[in-house]
């Protein structure tokens, strides 16, 4: 019996060594290992009346499959989202002149989102939230007046007052849509201590101290990474070991890759490629940028050509080399984004009124259509919140 009840107890520390490593496991997060489905929320323009706000769906990564959950919630043109890390909570930029910022509470049963409060960006036009490390901040990129701010996150889920704020200056080559600063993106680094925003009015990646105990932003020294002239840096992303960078030029149809210095906060082109293949003149610009969980292969997406183009990642150096196309499947792919387990990525085509599912190819980082959408009207933002 002793033996039995040894033997017993040795299996049980083995299985719970196993699944702390299985939770360990690189380009795996705990979410991943413990929920079977998420909830999608696509954020929308509601400019034509076509769209009523946010929409919800069941998401199946063992499948792929998506089942339609209907209006999450009625709100005037959320242009992007963001899921607070406890999963119980939602945030959408309403880009609108006016500009504000909604808080929503999740109900997880049903996908519907319950209206906390809506309060001041700061600025106009807000077309980028997100939260820093603590959950305790969202911060919010104004595009029309150019400016960044932060704001506190309650308990409840309900946003305060803005706690810091910075108006961008100045204005870089382009005569038509580099007159002034458009703050596109913002957000923080893996550590928490640093706050980037991609300006394209201005052709630089802001750089900022962050106070994550007051929500406060000073300029870093030196204040910002200069991206090559009419470049219109949109988004960026970080590798997931933090050292390198990723940014397309929304104006250029280029992504350029930098080192990231966690000590200084700051960042060191390494090179810029373009996001098109060869020959291609027609009319395009990129939208979204995203790096897979395993950090081996970058996609940006390009409206105008329609398509997300990939490059595969050199762990040790952080450099690009292309690695082809593939076509969204629609027009005007605004925003992508790749599911928590790395298996699919979602592309939403705004001017087709679809979102195109398609499976990954982890070895190859290719994708392969899996499953289209054609109830969600203007799609511009995709986020996942854990199901349960």
């Amino acid at each position: 019996m002793g033996v039995r009840i040894a033997v017993m107890k040795t299996l049980r520390v083995w299985m719970v060594m196993a699944s702390l490593a299985v939770l360990a496991s690189p380009g795996m997060s705990p979410a991943v290992a413990q929920s079977p489905e998420y909830l999608v929320y696509f954020g929308t323009y509601t400019r034509t009346n076509a769209s009523k706000g946010i929409y919800a769906y069941r998401f199946q990564p063992s499948t792929g499959k998506l089942t339609s959950l209907g209006v999450a919630a009625e709100t005037p043109n959320p242009a992007f989202l963001v899921a607070h890390p406890n999963g119980r909570f939602l945030y959408a930029a309403n880009e609108q002149e006016k500009g504000t910022v909604s808080a929503f509470a999740i109900d997880r049963p049903t996908g519907k989102l319950t209206a906390l409060n809506t309060v001041t960006s700061g600025g106009a036009g807000p077309c980028h939230v997100s939260i820093d490390r603590t959950g305790k901040f969202l911060l919010v990129a104004n595009y029309g007046s150019g400016s960044v701010a932060a704001l506190p996150i309650q308990q409840d889920g309900r946003l305060g007052e803005v706690t810091g704020f910075v108006q961008h200056k100045g204005s870089s080559v382009d005569p038509a849509r580099q007159t002034g600063p458009h703050a596109h993106f913002v957000t923080v680094s893996p550590d928490n201590r640093v706050v980037l925003a991609a300006d394209l009015g201005l052709d630089h990646v802001v750089e900022y101290r962050f106070d994550a105990s007051k929500g406060t932003l000073t300029p870093n020294t030196p204040p910002f990474a200069t991206l090559r002239p009419g470049s219109g840096p949109r988004h960026l992303a970080f590798h997931p070991t933090g050292k390198y960078v990723y940014v397309n030029g929304e104006m250029a149809s280029t992504l350029s890759a930098f080192a990231y210095d966690a000590a200084t906060g700051t960042m060191k082109e390494l090179q810029t490629l373009s996001t098109l293949p060869t020959g291609f003149s027609g009319a395009t610009s990129t939208a979204e940028v995203h790096v897979d969980r395993a950090g081996r292969f970058a996609y940006v997406s390009n409206r105008g050509h329609d398509s997300l183009a990939i490059f595969a990642i050199d762990p040790a150096k952080g450099t690009l080399t292309p690695s082809g196309h593939a076509s969204t499947g629609g027009k005007t792919p605004r925003y992508f984004g790749i599911d928590p387990s790395g298996t699919y990525v979602l592309a939403a085509n705004q001017n087709s009124n679809t979102v195109v599912v398609f499976h990954v190819d982890a070895k190859t980082g290719g994708l392969t259509q899996a499953q289209t959408l054609s109830d969600v009207p203007e799609p511009v933002s995709i986020v996942f919140v854990p199901a349960s």
